[in-house]
């Protein structure tokens, strides 16, 4: 039996969606980067649980904080506890040895972390998202490249139709009525579908 898993070339990155309201998160840095990281997930899942730990706290991190029950701001300095029952870890002050320092604390607990503009340190990134209705794609550089993947977004967003979430809902409703096994119910999917592609290339 072949052992082969594919080319070990280009972007090996396993790409997940996370249910975000159903996990704890911790930002630590209140400046523009914990913002960004902040809005990032809140566009995401506007009830995602966070909690953002900073020695100063911007005023528009405490506006963001107003409007949404699950954000919890901590003002002071990160300490240890505050990975207690934390399962994802967005670093982003300003200090790569404190990101060093709090990330080593973090690996000893099992917790995934990210570390603004950092990809050696990260175990994860934050790629660039399509949202439109419950159809989301993920873009992701490796790391290289984010102002490509925002660019990359801007297309797709403009080139997805705002009506994807009826074709999703017809094409959820035409699978429930589906009989036969799973290979009968792609094959008729994949009939259906199979326009799509090609008003695409038309």
């Amino acid at each position: 039996m072949s052992t082969q898993t594919g080319s070990r070339e280009g972007n090996l990155l396993f790409p997940i969606f996370l249910k975000i309201d159903q996990l704890q998160l911790l930002i630590v840095g209140g400046g523009n980067v914990g913002l960004e990281k902040l809005e990032a997930l809140l566009k995401n899942n506007p009830d995602a649980k966070v909690t953002l730990v900073g020695t100063t706290i911007k005023p528009e991190i405490v506006a963001v904080a107003e409007k949404h029950s699950g954000i919890k701001l901590v003002n002071r300095s990160f300490e240890p506890q505050d990975l207690e029952g934390v399962d994802v870890l967005l670093l982003a002050t300003d200090s790569r040895e404190t990101h060093i320092q709090i990330r080593a604390l973090a690996k000893e607990r099992g917790i995934l972390t990210n570390v603004a503009d950092t990809p050696d340190l990260c175990d994860f990134y934050l790629g660039s998202t399509v949202k439109k209705g419950d159809l989301k794609i993920g873009i992701s550089t490796n790391g290289k490249s984010p102002t490509f993947a925002k660019r990359f977004r801007e297309l797709l967003e403009e080139a997805v139709p705002e009506d994807v979430d009826q074709l999703l809902h017809n094409l959820q409703q035409l699978r429930n009525t589906l009989k036969g096994d799973f290979q009968e119910k792609v094959r008729v999917l994949n009939e259906h579908t199979a326009s799509l592609v090609e008003k695409t290339n038309s």
